[in-house]
């Protein structure tokens, strides 16, 4: 839609939070540039695989910055922060996005106050572990630890484990997403801007909606249980003669679908027939299920409960999760135009315009630095010599 391509993003950024944030932009067209310290640059352009063999483009950093270009720039030089601001006025920046510790704000010349100045209707965000008034620092698994996710993910009897993904820092990027989109509308109707602070901390526990209602208002014990479902059973992993399935029957009707199956009917007991009598026996339960289903393969069972409309899938590995037809038609893709390396990357949540319109495909995620001569040269004016003189002192 032309409606986002017309938008600027500027993000100082490094880690995931802010740019996965700002590769959902991306998503819809909008032009997003990052700025990095022009020695440090972002730590994840070193970490994984060197797959392209080349300095700060390792296969950790490719993941999430497609579609963007990069600056380098050291807002802590008096030049730099000229520079930044030069920026703001000749891109006409529409969004600026850090995840820069708060306490750095004034010092580099992005806190909101002083940007508002020189662009009164910008939407600023602040991204931060523990919001806008705390410098602590925040790796996601100390917010996964912080906020009860650990304490909710694992075996009864096991020790706490992280989740499978990031969850505080793309969950708030998400958030992010939804708050940067209320904003713009605001602008629009009203020519204002925003400033808007998002704690990771408080993002990550806005998602226990269930365990915190029932722990403090009817004095619940929450806590992991593995594989199973706190309220609903049979919910579990169960293996098979080739693998595994994990099965989920959701109420009683569809519990007596189960045990009409000829295979299950000596699991039709009265005591079974609620739910609440099924949690209650679960472990029980549970053996009895997994001592039938280890005598059928995984496609046998499928077919089985797909056909009486119980949810039922195999355990799939990320290779085949990406062949999956609902995935494979809508997985993006980048090409370094130097190497004609691929990246495969991830479907967006939702297909967007732009997404469709470039045929899925996306710019290849930019080298350190690589649109300095194009915005500082042709947009900001400077000449080689210039440029030349602004890499020696260390300011770009």
């Amino acid at each position: 839609m032309e409606l986002f391509k017309n938008l600027t993003v500027l993000s100082l950024e490094q880690a995931t939070v802010a740019p996965y944030l700002t590769y959902r932009l991306a998503h819809d067209g909008m032009n997003v540039i990052r700025l990095e310290h022009p020695a440090y640059g972002d730590p994840n352009r070193f970490i994984g695989e060197n797959v392209l063999n080349e300095k700060r483009m390792n296969s950790y950093f490719l993941c999430i910055n497609s579609g963007k270009k990069a600056l380098t720039l050291n807002l802590a030089d008096p030049e730099g922060k000229k520079i930044f601001n030069s920026l703001l006025k000749k891109l006409d920046v529409d969004i600026f996005v850090t995840n820069q510790l708060p306490k750095n704000y004034e010092k580099l010349g992005i806190a909101y106050e002083l940007m508002k100045e020189i662009k009164p209707d910008i939407i600023w965000l602040g991204l931060t572990g523990f919001g806008p008034d705390s410098n602590e620092g925040a790796y996601d698994p100390i917010l996964q630890a912080r906020s009860g996710l650990m304490e909710l993910t694992g075996e009864a009897d096991g020790d706490p484990q992280v989740t499978g993904i990031p969850l505080p820092d793309m969950g708030t990027s998400e958030h992010g997403y939804g708050l940067l989109m209320k904003a713009l509308f605001k602008r629009a109707v009203t020519g204002l801007g925003s400033r808007i602070d998002l704690s990771m901390f408080e993002s990550t526990v806005s998602w226990l909606t269930v365990p915190i209602a029932l722990s403090k208002s009817f004095g619940a014990s929450i806590s992991r249980r593995g594989n199973t479902h706190e309220f609903f059973s049979p919910v579990s992993v169960y293996k098979t003669s080739n693998g595994f399935v994990y099965l989920a029957v959701g109420n009683d009707r569809q519990w007596e679908s189960m045990v009409s199956q000829e295979i299950f009917k000596s699991l039709a007991k009265e005591k079974y027939k609620k739910n609440k009598g099924r949690i209650d026996d679960v472990i029980n339960l549970n053996k009895a299920i997994n001592n039938i289903t280890v005598q059928h393969t995984s496609e046998e069972l499928i077919e089985l409960f797909t056909s009486i409309t119980v949810p039922i899938s195999s355990i799939k590995n990320v290779n085949e999760v990406a062949e999956d037809p609902l995935v494979s038609r809508k997985i993006l893709s980048s090409t370094d135009p130097v190497t004609g390396t691929k990246v495969t990357l991830a479907p967006p949540p939702n297909m967007t315009p732009f997404l469709e319109e470039c045929d899925r495909k996306l710019s290849f995620p930019p080298r350190f630095g690589e649109q300095n001569k194009e915005i500082y040269g042709n947009l900001l004016g400077f000449d080689d010599a210039g440029l030349a003189d602004l890499r020696e002192r260390g300011i770009i």
